[in-house]
């Protein structure tokens, strides 16, 4: 990906972060928002994902629908957004904004303890 590529991508994702609700924009606060051109190697292996495999999105951590106040999240909880696989999942840069919103709303989506089952069905997949 080049700068410009990454520029272009990082303004359309501030659009998309501008027209949250707020309720959304403060669990970033809580759940850091991370953005990459891709997944680094370690974690492909660690998925399992084959090297042709597209990731656009991970949310990292504990849905709160699995806390406990006896198991405390082992790990802080993030969202990754991966900058190459939503450009090859939208096809082209007039659908880039578009999948940017769904991956996001998808990640924050298990954050509030939805599988992908729902989330397909609410149109988030």
């Amino acid at each position: 990906m080049t700068g410009r590529e990454r520029r272009r991508f990082d303004e359309l994702l501030e659009t998309v972060l501008a027209a949250l609700p707020e309720r959304l924009k403060t669990l970033l606060d809580e759940a850091p928002l991370i953005v990459e051109d891709r997944p680094a190697p370690a974690l492909c292996r660690e998925l399992g994902l084959e090297p042709d495999d597209v990731l656009c999105g991970l949310h990292s951590g504990t849905p709160l629908t699995e806390r406990s106040i006896e198991q405390p999240d082992e790990l802080p909880e993030t969202i990754h957004l991966f900058r190459e696989g939503i450009l090859a999942h939208a096809g082209d840069w007039p659908h880039v904004r578009h999948e940017i919103r769904i991956t996001l709303l998808h990640e924050i989506g298990h954050h509030f303890g939805l599988d992908e089952d729902d989330l397909a069905e609410l149109g988030y997949e």
